[in-house]
Order: C-alpha cells, then sequence, then structure tokens
C-alpha cells in the first residue's frame, strides 16, 4: 500500500481554496483537508498529522502568520513544512513569514502548476 500523505489548506476564499484543492490533487497519494481561517486550521490540526501546510496569510479571525506563530511553537507540528500563497508581496511580509519558519512562499496570482512543484519539494516526491 503506498504512504498517503495529508495537506492541509487554510484559505479564506472558497475559490482559492478549490484551486489549491486542484491543483495538488495533481499529485499521486496525497488528500487533502481544508480550514477556511487560522482557527479553523488549528482546530483541524488537533490529533492529525499533517505532512504539508498551505496557508494565507489574510484571513479573518485569525491570519496565517498568528497561525503559522502557533504551528512552530507546537512540539506536535513545529517541523511540518509550510507553504504560503498570498497577495502579500511586499518583501517585510516574506521576511516576517520566513521569520517564524515558512519554508516556501508564493504570491498571488499563482499557476497550478507552481503550487505543484512547491507541494512536491516540500513533501519531498
Amino acid at each position: 500500500m503506498t504512504d498517503t500523505k495529508k495537506v492541509l489548506v487554510v484559505e479564506d476564499s472558497p475559490a482559492m481554496r478549490q484551486l489549491i484543492r486542484f491543483a495538488i490533487s495533481k499529485v499521486e497519494n496525497l488528500e487533502v483537508v481544508e480550514a477556511n481561517d487560522g482557527v479553523d486550521g488549528l482546530s483541524k490540526l488537533t490529533g492529525t498529522k499533517f505532512d504539508l501546510l498551505v496557508v494565507d496569510i489574510n484571513m479573518p479571525i485569525m491570519d496565517g502568520l498568528k497561525l503559522i506563530d502557533m504551528v512552530r511553537k507546537n512540539e506536535e507540528h513545529k517541523g511540518v513544512p509550510i507553504l504560503i500563497i498570498t497577495t502579500e508581496s511586499a518583501e517585510e511580509d516574506r521576511q516576517r513569514a520566513m521569520a517564524l519558519g515558512v519554508n516556501e512562499y508564493l504570491t498571488k496570482p499563482v499557476q497550478s502548476q507552481q503550487i505543484v512543484e512547491s507541494a512536491k519539494k516540500l513533501l519531498g516526491m
């Protein structure tokens, strides 16, 4: 049996979540779980091991940077690779995210192929 990897997509835009899910579904043996904001993402992380997090920065309730900060401080999840896909293109936003421990940073608009390549790289595929 092949080893299925789990990806958590935390994005408040349903259309963007669908685009990311569609792109990632091109990678074999991946299960995608969706969350619509940072709080929802945190609750989905509870008790579940994920192999990759794909996170937006600008979200209501809890933004992506706060979520990433909490993930990196959690023993259970601190080593999980994180891919940010965001509209925030300013260098200071990128540097803040990287300082929090983000592995890869893509700015919207993003192509499906970029998402696939980044996901495969971060999953070691």
